[in-house]
């Protein structure tokens, strides 16, 4: 008589650490509260929700690689609701918020990805084709860890002949490696963990390891004289195809 192999689950207790709210991933925000209940619309099955969150936050939020991230209000759920466009982290940020306050388990994972499709402008401000800490949620669905990658919206997609990146809730969503032309788009290089928070120190080590001192600097002296912001508008820059 064959026997079916026990899968582990997490108990409850171990899971409650990724419902809680954080200082960054303020769950408990009001604005956060609010558009998860508008969201959901209703809606009680965690997938369904889980789904109806993910496209919130990947067309919502427009993807713009230029948001500050030395500090720990630049990746704050609500902050992100407020900017309106934002790069991978706070995006994923927000949507581990959102899902926290739907009562949906969600973590934070991070991967160093290289970009084989930027535009030109994005390369040589980076200086690299390597996007470090590249983030993506995680929710706990249906008895296991599912991963939602919402960085970029449905438009820009399109601009990069990409399709936009669908997530159902029960398999992993992770970048496409190819994009329509059948080109190299996005590859993993290296997974660097999950987490029940956003590694700010963490992820300003990894981007001065990745972009250099001297980069990161710039780009903190340029987004402290600015405000926050930076000048560059990312939809109106060329498509790199290198």
């Amino acid at each position: 008589m064959s026997v079916e192999p026990t899968i582990p689950t997490e108990s409850s207790e171990n899971l409650l650490i990724y419902t809680t709210p954080t200082s960054i991933i303020d769950s408990d925000n009001p604005s956060v509260q609010d558009l998860a209940r508008r969201t959901a619309n209703g809606a009680t099955d965690p997938v369904e929700i889980a789904v109806k969150l993910y496209l919130t936050v990947r067309d919502g939020i427009r993807y713009d690689p230029y948001g500050p991230l030395y500090l720990p209000r630049h990746y704050q759920a609500s902050q992100v609701i407020k900017r309106g466009k934002n790069f991978c982290i706070p995006k994923a940020s927000l949507l581990c918020a959102l899902g926290r306050a739907s009562r949906i388990p969600s973590r934070l994972g991070f991967a160093n990805v290289r970009n084989h499709l930027a535009t030109r402008q994005l390369l040589e401000h980076l200086g690299t084709d390597i996007f470090a800490y590249h983030a993506f949620v995680e929710f706990h669905l249906g008895g296991k860890w599912v991963k939602a990658t919402p960085a970029f919206n449905r438009e820009l997609c399109a601009r990069h002949n990409v399709p936009p990146l669908e997530f159902n809730g029960r398999e992993d969503s992770l970048f496409q490696p190819y994009n329509g032309e059948n080109k190299r788009f996005m590859e993993y290089v290296e997974f660097l963990g999950t987490y029940a928070d956003v590694p700010v120190s963490e992820i300003l080590l990894g981007c001065r390891k990745i972009y250099g001192e001297e980069r990161v600097n710039n780009w903190i002296r340029m987004w402290e004289a600015k405000g926050g912001e930076s000048s560059s508008d990312f939809e109106r820059e060329d498509v790199w195809h290198g």
